[in-house]
């Protein structure tokens, strides 16, 4: 079954245009695959980018992506992105790092939130994605 099958992305003409994500993403048929938030931090436990949102977000996207192909999936299965971050206004950088891994034509369901604070203070932003995988 091929992703078109498998998951259909709507946006109703009767919402507001989305900007850079799908209203809804209907999932058909497929494995559905949970990533809990990643945050920029290598292999060995470093930090990558110490006050650096973008190289951070570039780190956080390689760590879903190794997660993603852990499990036999990609970028194109995602469905859903959640992103915490520490300043809301700098989402304009996360999206132009996102739109280096995600299919743009039909982008995923996304929510973002802006926290106070994550697990280590020098952590500047959190993402979690759900993808829809071949069964």
């Amino acid at each position: 079954m091929t992703s078109d099958q498998r998951i259909r992305y709507v946006n109703p003409d009767n919402m507001p245009t989305p900007f850079g994500y799908s209203h809804v993403v209907e999932v058909r048929n497929g494995r559905t695959v949970y990533v809990s938030g990643q945050v920029a931090l290598t292999k060995e436990g470093e930090l990558v980018g110490k006050g650096d949102l973008r190289l951070q977000t570039k780190q956080v996207f390689e760590n879903i992506k190794s997660a993603l192909e852990a499990v036999g999936s990609n970028f194109n299965d995602v469905v859903k992105l959640t992103f915490f971050l520490t300043d809301i206004s700098k989402m304009q950088n996360v999206r132009d790092i996102r739109d280096e891994y995600i299919n743009t034509m039909n982008p995923p369901a996304s929510s973002a939130v802006e926290v106070r604070k994550l697990i280590r203070d020098e952590l500047l932003i959190e993402i979690e994605a759900i993808a829809v995988a071949d069964l």
